[in-house]
């Protein structure tokens, strides 16, 4: 498993980018597997073709979603309790 990190702005680590990925261990990295690092360029400017992730990079980059940590944590259900 390799990682890399969103500040390089690789198609890797871009919401518009379709393939294998989970978010890293540290921070705006990206871990991927390198003998499967090809994806599709979803609504990009490569719309439809099959981009190697952690070596092509564009001007339409956007931050994929799933790196970014200042988004609030979804609300928990509030736990029954018994009447009184």
């Amino acid at each position: 498993m390799a990682s890399q990190s969103a500040d390089r702005r690789r198609c890797l680590s871009c919401n518009r980018w379709g393939g294998e990925r989970t978010p890293g261990k540290e921070p705006d990295t990206v871990d991927y597997d390198e003998d499967n690092d090809r994806g599709p360029c979803q609504e990009g400017p490569w719309h439809g073709s099959s981009r190697r992730g952690p070596r092509n990079a564009c001007g339409q980059w956007v931050k994929w979603l799933a790196l970014d940590t200042s988004a609030p944590l979804p609300a928990t259900a509030p736990r029954d309790t018994p009447a009184p």
